[in-house]
C-alpha cells in the first residue's frame, strides 16, 4: 500500500461520514442564520477536521509497532473519530447556548 494512503487511511474512510455529520451541523437549526453563525459553524467544522487529522497522525506515530499494522489503523480511526465528535459536540452545545441566549434577549 502506498505510504501516504496508509498514513491517511482513517481520514479517507471517514470523509463521507464526517461530511454527513458536518452537513447536519451546518443545516440545523435552519434559523436564525446570521453572519456570526456562519463564521462560528465554519470555524467549528474546520477545527473538528484539524483535530481529527492531528489525532490520526499522532496515533499512527505513537501506536505500538509490535501490535501489527491493522491496530495502528484501528487506533488512528478511533482517535480521529473521537476528536471529531468531541469538537462537534462542544460546538453544538456552545451554539445551542448562544442561540438560546439570543432568543431570550429578543
Amino acid at each position: 500500500m502506498n505510504p501516504q494512503v496508509e498514513l491517511n487511511l482513517a481520514l479517507i474512510l471517514f470523509v463521507p461520514w464526517f461530511s454527513i455529520l458536518g452537513w447536519l451541523f451546518w443545516a440545523y437549526p435552519r434559523q436564525p442564520r446570521s453572519a456570526a453563525r456562519t463564521v462560528f459553524d465554519s470555524a467549528a467544522l474546520v477545527l473538528a477536521a484539524i483535530a481529527a487529522f492531528w489525532g490520526m497522525h499522532w496515533s499512527m506515530y505513537n501506536a505500538d509497532p509490535h501490535a501489527g499494522a491493522i491496530w495502528k489503523q484501528v487506533l488512528a480511526t478511533s482517535v480521529a473519530y473521537g476528536l471529531f465528535l468531541a469538537v462537534m459536540t462542544a460546538a453544538l452545545i456552545a451554539r445551542w447556548r448562544w442561540l438560546r441566549g439570543r432568543r431570550a434577549a429578543a
